[in-house]
């Protein structure tokens, strides 16, 4: 029970940072600072965009497979071994999913452009990404 806790807890608290953060950029927040800009995008593809051609179908498959993959650690008893790296996927990934319900596309707000351009993204993106990095380590430190 107090893994379940846990889990819930961070997902909630990272599904209100990220809408927090991204409340600021919709009313029009911007700040430039060398390398980096921080304003409002919406992006109706995945990363960099990709998937946009599949509009307002999109949001129906991520949630699929966002549902898929929360049924499958439940089957497979995983969900509670690392709950605060599982709360933080899945409080990110609803983050990013309730943008494609509410506003049809995830809203950006980080543009690296320092050299070469770099995708757009946001708090979630990142919490994606180190969550993911962070499972990935466990398993193979496991195996």
């Amino acid at each position: 029970m107090k893994r379940f806790f846990i889990f819930v807890l961070m997902a909630i608290g990272i599904f209100f940072i990220d809408r927090a953060i991204k409340e600021l950029f919709l009313q029009g927040a911007f700040l430039e600072i060398k390398c980096i800009r921080f304003g409002y995008v919406l992006n109706k593809g995945v990363a960099f965009s990709l998937l946009s051609f599949l509009g307002p179908a999109l949001k129906w498959i991520i949630l699929a497979i966002v549902g898929f993959f929360f049924g499958y650690l439940i089957k497979k008893r995983w969900l509670f071994e690392h709950p605060i790296l599982f709360g933080t996927l899945f409080g990110a990934a609803l983050g990013n999913l309730y943008d494609r319900f509410v506003y049809g596309g995830v809203i950006d707000y980080v543009y690296w452009h320092c050299g070469f351009d770099f995708a757009v993204f946001n708090f979630a993106d990142v919490m994606i990404d180190l969550s993911v990095v962070l499972l990935i380590y466990l398993h193979l430190k496991k195996t």
